[in-house]
């Protein structure tokens, strides 16, 4: 899951950005107002993590540009500033929620994973399709009640098709989301192929159906047969 932190504290981004690292989000780190702007312009995200208070702008028009560019990245506003009006602000804006300053980050984690289970799948835990279930939670994919061997990285791809399906994932949108913005300085998304290889490989020993298409030219989509 790939998410942005906008925060001008560098030491708080950084322990919250190592955090969500270690906790297997690829998290991205801007600390003003126009790099977050650029970023959210180009680049797509399963949550947003939004100070109000930047040193060369302020939230509330990010929430507005993300709006005017028609933007469904689910956004929490972490802010010291806690008032009834700039709550209200914010939820009028687009947020989804709003945690104040200080809190634990155990706590944003379970924020953040909430707010990805509501607009992704539902509010659910567990995402079953067909034949395979995957627990968010405990990273843990059974196909037909086996667990299967699979890495973080190929759980977070299967989410990731499974969340989009029937819609065409470019190799660019699918190496973007596994590595950040690490993937433009890339020479090529050649790893996209080899995580999407050994994930049909791991689903197909384990009597799981063909549901990942090649769309030759374009990319891979998530399909019923």
């Amino acid at each position: 899951m790939k998410l942005l932190l906008i925060e001008d504290e560098a030491e708080l981004a950084k322990s919250i950005q190592e955090y969500l690292n270690v906790n297997d989000f690829v998290c991205e780190w801007v600390s003003n107002f126009s790099e977050a702007i650029n970023k959210i312009s180009i680049y797509n995200y399963d949550c947003i993590l939004l100070d109000l208070m930047l040193p060369d702008g302020n939230g509330f028009d990010i929430l507005t540009e993300l709006k005017k560019q028609n933007k469904t990245d689910g956004v929490i506003i972490i802010s010291a500033k806690e008032t009834l009006e700039s709550r209200i602000e914010g939820f009028n804006l687009g947020a989804d929620d709003y945690l104040t300053k200080p809190f634990h980050l155990s706590e944003l984690l379970v924020r953040i994973q909430a707010l990805i289970r509501r607009k992704q799948f539902n509010g659910n835990n567990k995402i079953v399709f067909n034949e395979i279930e995957i627990d968010i939670l405990s990273k843990v994919v059974t196909v037909n009640d086996e667990i299967i061997d699979i890495t973080k990285k190929e759980i977070d791809l299967l989410l990731y098709l499974i969340g989009n399906q029937k819609r065409v994932l470019s190799k660019a949108a699918i190496a973007e989301h596994l590595s950040g913005d690490m993937a433009d300085m890339l020479d090529n998304h050649d790893f996209v192929y080899a995580h999407i290889k050994n994930l049909k490989k791991k689903l197909r020993n384990s009597q799981c159906g063909d549901y990942i298409k090649t769309v030759y030219g374009l990319g891979y989509k998530w399909q019923n047969e």
